[in-house]
């Protein structure tokens, strides 16, 4: 069974995006300064790049596949009343969302092709989201 709710269209989708942008920097902020004033007394030690981009880099996986498994929606997408689910309508499974949230990397990474690529697409949706077999409703 695929889903049948209507898929909304791509500039909502995208001012969804521009809006997560702006909460996720915030949680990458809280992420950044927490662990340093938790770590106060070891100030003068100074971690290197590329753990602070692999702490930064799970703090998102964690904070998307959260919500993406726990009701489909970010804060975000309850905003712009968006959701992702599962080809069938259902919930995302945990492996499906850390997928999702991979291919989404990929999706953005590569000049935004994945983004591009709902221009294309029969259903209007992200490569991130064919690649996970997920789907964006209107919620």
């Amino acid at each position: 069974m695929t889903e049948t709710r209507p898929s909304p269209g791509i500039v909502r989708r995208l001012a969804a995006m521009c809006y997560e942008l702006l909460l996720v920097v915030a949680v990458l902020a809280v992420a950044l300064v927490l662990p340093h004033m938790l770590l106060g007394a070891f100030a003068h030690m100074q971690l290197p790049h590329t753990v602070i981009k692999i702490h930064l880099f799970l703090v998102l996986l964690v904070y998307f596949t959260w919500f993406w498994v726990n009701g489909g929606q970010t804060l975000a997408m309850k905003t712009w009343r968006i959701r992702v689910v599962d080809v069938g309508g259902g919930r995302l499974r945990p492996a499906q969302a850390v997928l999702r949230y991979m291919a989404a990397w990929m999706s953005l990474g590569l000049g935004g092709i994945g983004i591009v690529w709902a221009l294309f697409d029969r259903d209007g949706q992200f490569l991130h989201d064919r690649i996970a077999d997920t789907r964006i409703v209107a919620a």
